[in-house]
């Protein structure tokens, strides 16, 4: 049911035209590279790693999204305690969108920590976080580039009539 191709065909229908990017598996690691088109690569197939990706890209204005992985700091996984706090700091919003992008297709969210060779930090104080910024987001309304995505969404998987308030608080129950 969630198969990361049709998430590449949803995304190029709904912001190609408008924005001259495509959505692309099948990488190693994840990379945003700019260009003609734009590229957002998530890795392999895996659904979970687009909507992240496709997060970064929400977050990220125009000036990011001419340079390559937006211009962003990232330290590979082994991360240090400070580096990883560094790296949960910057991550709150990005996982908030995917949280909600989660929960406008009604597929599974867990916080990412992605730092498996290395002090993780606390993962429930982090999802903690990730939640109220993703309640404070659906309060304050989407941005235009989120809210397309979320429509989008809801109506490629039958999700039109689910709330997202809802749909968020049932991810993290």
């Amino acid at each position: 049911m969630y198969a990361s191709g049709e998430l590449e065909a949803l995304f190029r229908a709904t912001f190609f035209h408008s924005y001259d990017t495509l959505l692309e598996g099948g990488a190693a690691e994840p990379v945003y590279l700019p260009g003609h088109p734009h590229r957002i690569c998530y890795t392999r197939d895996y659904f979970r790693s687009a909507l992240h990706e496709i997060a970064h890209w929400c977050v990220a204005g125009p000036a990011r999204r001419q340079q390559e992985d937006y211009g962003y700091w990232y330290a590979p996984d082994g991360r240090s305690a400070d580096q990883q706090a560094e790296f949960s700091r910057v991550e709150v919003l990005p996982q908030a969108y995917e949280a909600i992008f989660c929960a406008a297709c009604g597929h599974d969210f867990r916080v990412s920590l992605d730092n498996l060779n290395g002090d993780g930090g606390d993962e429930a104080a982090f999802a903690v976080e990730v939640k109220a910024k993703a309640e404070r987001l659906l309060v304050e309304g989407l941005a235009e580039r989120p809210a397309r995505w979320c429509e989008a969404l809801a109506t490629a998987y039958g999700r039109e009539d689910v709330s997202l308030h809802q749909a968020l608080q049932l991810l993290f129950s």
